[in-house]
């Protein structure tokens, strides 16, 4: 197997921003949607990332990816430890390394019950700081499962997510210290629609050398369109509320979408004046019109 470093690795290792896409595979058996995918981000983003039934159950992101990987796309697979136990973990990452994948996003998941599937069950039989430890000691220490180490195994260009809107902030950033210390290699956000707490999480991280030790990119995601009254369920959390505002005083759907793209525009303008901000991770649903608009409009682009 090889042990050369990824795409991902070699961009990370360059200093350069770095752009990434989140795609999630289809509710269905058809690879079509994939292969036209490709098509649009190819020389866009240096990377896909691939959700692993964030909030839907979809095409396994295993197979979502390696479908992607052979249109020629450089991709992550997102792991996420509700759905199997560390069997079946380890299990997934050596069949993506069998297929070339080597770039692992590991994450807890979304409770299912905020989803569709309520009433499936979860298994967190360890967490994401456990399964970044597992991946990056696979070939030489496997203890988690009983083993020595996997020979060949690994090695993984690791990732994990961020959360700059949890609380407490101070137990969040040794959460994100964890992660690192663990093997991540790039972090990527939850999606930023407060940059003004986004700005002072940043600077618990500056203060910690966070962004020294692992690349840090901002999840956006432009604002869907859902109900908008202060008073009623909001569409994602951490809104502020001039920007519900903003969104409510636009009853048209196209309108809001037009102004979700530009606050997301907006939001990567003003995080890429922040030392040591290395990129964002660019996702919008399925509305791969809205990310691509959203590239173009930013100035960013995947050289």
């Amino acid at each position: 197997m090889s042990t050369q470093a990824t795409g991902l690795q070699e961009r990370i290792a360059s200093g350069k921003t770095i752009l990434l896409a989140e795609i999630h595979p289809p509710q269905g058996v058809d690879p079509a949607p994939l292969r036209a995918v490709a098509k649009r981000y190819a020389g866009k983003v240096h990377a896909v990332g691939v959700s692993d039934n964030r909030d839907r159950v979809a095409m396994s992101a295993l197979a979502a990816a390696s479908l992607l990987k052979a249109e020629g796309l450089e991709t992550i697979l997102h792991v996420t430890t509700r759905d199997r136990n560390r069997i079946a973990l380890v299990s997934e990452a050596l069949g993506a390394q069998a297929l070339g994948i080597r770039n692992l996003l590991c994450t807890s998941g979304t409770h299912q019950t905020l989803g569709s599937y309520r009433a499936a069950r979860n298994v967190y039989d360890i967490d994401a700081v456990q399964l970044l430890q597992t991946y990056a000691n696979l070939a030489s220490d496997c203890g988690l499962l009983g083993e020595s180490g996997l020979e060949g195994a690994g090695p993984f260009c690791l990732g994990a997510v961020a959360s700059p809107d949890a609380d407490p902030p101070d137990l969040q950033l040794m959460r994100l210290t964890k992660k690192i210390q663990a093997g991540a290699k790039f972090l990527v956000t939850q999606p930023v629609y407060d940059p003004e707490r986004f700005e002072a999480w940043w600077k618990g991280v500056s203060r910690r050398g966070l962004h020294e030790q692992a690349v840090i990119m901002a999840g956006i995601q432009p604002l869907s369109d859902g109900p908008y009254s202060k008073a009623g369920p909001r569409p994602q959390p951490g809104i502020p509320d001039p920007l519900l505002g903003r969104m409510a005083s636009l009853s048209d759907p196209g309108a809001r979408r037009a102004a979700a793209i530009e606050i997301a525009v907006e939001t990567i303008r003003r995080l890429s004046n922040l030392p040591g901000m290395r990129g964002f991770c660019i996702s919008a649903d399925g509305d791969h019109d809205a990310v691509l608009q959203i590239i173009e409009e930013s100035g960013l682009a995947g050289d």
